[in-house]
Formats: structure tokens, C-alpha cells, sequence
């Protein structure tokens, strides 16, 4: 299978490639993309669109039998400007943007929780913690929440929250405030 992968800013993503009709034999496009429309990216959603060598956030093409990418890969672990993702109870961050958390929570709970059900619950559970956006709609800027499962957090966890300018979310006051004696 080949894959074309692009950047963002919270990691690589991967799609499938075609560049024959011969390869979207067995997919649900085939019959329905003609030989002028290839190459082509499926988008993983149901889509597809053409291929662009020349697209800025294209990086490369790959052949693989599997996921062409790890988790670190697709979901940046510990990037400096970190903003949304997951934060292991080691305080290791993996950065995804603001609708990836349940797609970055399957593949952090296949590396380390493999065989998990619910991902974001088996991550919730395994003391991980969720960093969303906390925009409602009505106010001038985006921010973040940190969600805790448990309504617990570690040391390690509160001292990357302070690292990344979080410590003074009303949550994070609170989550410290119940747990610092636990430490």
C-alpha cells in the first residue's frame, strides 16, 4: 500500500494513495474514479482529492504494510508550544489539534494500553490527562481545560502544566490542591 503523508502543526498524517486504477480495485471508489482524476489521496473520511506534489504540507510518499507512521510521529510527543493533546501521568505530551483527541487517545492506548475498549477512558482511568480547548463561542480567545478522569494528577503532571503556562487554570489550581499531599 502506498501512503502520502502531510504535516501539520501537531504532527504527520498519512492517506492512502492511488495512482492507477488498478489499486482502487476493491475500495469503494473504484468505478468511481476515472483515469484523469489520479493520482489521488483518499482522506481517510469518506473522500478523496487529487494529489499535489507541489501541496506545502505534502512531506513524502511511503510503502507499507501497515501504519506507515509511530505514535510520536503522528502525534508530536513533548513539542515545546505543545497547546491540545494528552499528557502521560510521566508528564510526556503527545500534541493533536482540537478534534483529534479520540483519534490520538486509540493510537497512545495501542502503544501503551494495548487491548483497551474505550481508549479515552482506559487513558482517563491509567491517570492520563486530557488537554482541550475551552472556547465556548462567546469569548475573544481560545484557551485550554485540562480534564482529569480521576480528578487526580501527579507531581510529574504538575510540573510540565507549570512548564507549559498552565498552572494557573482554575482546574489545574484545584486538581494540585486536592492531590499535593498525595505527593
Amino acid at each position: 500500500m502506498k501512503y502520502a503523508i502531510y504535516s501539520s502543526e501537531t504532527g504527520l498524517n498519512y492517506f492512502e494513495y492511488h495512482e492507477s486504477l488498478e489499486s482502487l480495485k476493491g475500495t469503494k471508489f473504484e468505478g468511481i474514479i476515472t483515469e484523469d482524476k489520479l493520482p489521488v489521496v483518499l482522506d481517510g473520511k469518506g473522500g478523496y482529492f487529487k494529489f499535489d506534489k507541489d501541496d506545502f504540507r505534502f512531506e513524502k510518499l511511503v510503502e507499507s504494510d501497515g501504519c506507515p507512521l509511530r505514535l510520536e510521529q503522528m502525534y508530536y510527543k513533548n513539542l515545546d508550544d505543545f497547546k491540545l493533546g494528552w499528557m502521560s501521568p510521566d508528564g510526556d505530551t503527545y500534541s493533536c489539534d482540537y478534534t483529534s483527541h479520540t483519534k490520538a487517545a486509540i493510537k497512545i492506548a495501542e502503544k501503551y494500553l494495548p487491548g483497551s475498549k474505550y481508549p479515552e477512558r482506559a487513558l482517563g482511568k491509567a491517570g492520563w490527562l486530557k488537554i482541550i480547548d475551552s472556547w465556548d463561542g462567546t469569548q475573544r480567545e481560545h484557551g485550554q481545560f485540562v480534564y482529569s478522569l480521576s480528578g487526580k494528577i501527579t507531581k510529574r503532571q504538575a510540573d510540565r502544566l507549570f512548564d507549559l503556562g498552565l498552572y494557573n487554570n482554575e482546574e489545574v489550581r484545584q486538581l494540585i490542591s486536592d492531590c499535593e499531599n498525595d505527593w
